[in-house]
């Protein structure tokens, strides 16, 4: 048997969680780096495959107007990639609007939970596979 050859059942669809929750620029790109191989792997074997970036605490910065370094690239591969979405912990939001005195802008293209950390633990309770780069 093949390294990438898996026992378990090979028709279920495989449901990716990725934890960001640190700012780095170079960081960041191996996150979409990842989230790209991920897709590109699973679709070249025909299996179904969904991705979420779970952000908070300084990985909000990723989804932020401001500071993140991979704006373009990151509503690009949002806009391309069906599979592939990004959450944003109101937490986090909340406690940066607060420090900054303003509510930080975020891409239209963030999805908001109520709390990063929950809602990984939630997914990973139902069964996600969970990745921290």
């Amino acid at each position: 048997m093949l390294a990438t050859e898996n026992p378990v059942r090979d028709d279920e669809k495989r449901q990716i969680v990725v934890h960001v929750n640190f700012k780095d620029d170079a960081g960041y790109t191996f996150v979409l780096n990842n989230c790209e191989n991920i897709a590109e792997y699973y679709a070249a074997k025909g299996k179904d495959v969904e991705i979420r970036v779970v952000t908070h605490g300084l990985g909000l910065h990723i989804l932020r107007e401001d500071t993140s370094p991979v704006k373009e690239r990151l509503q690009k591969m949002d806009a391309a990639m069906e599979n592939l979405s990004f959450y944003a912990c109101t937490n986090t939001v909340e406690r940066m609007t607060k420090a900054e005195g303003k509510e930080p802008v975020l891409f239209p293209e963030a999805i908001m939970v109520l709390a990063g950390i929950p809602e990984i633990i939630e997914l990973q309770r139902a069964g996600w596979i969970y990745i921290k780069p």
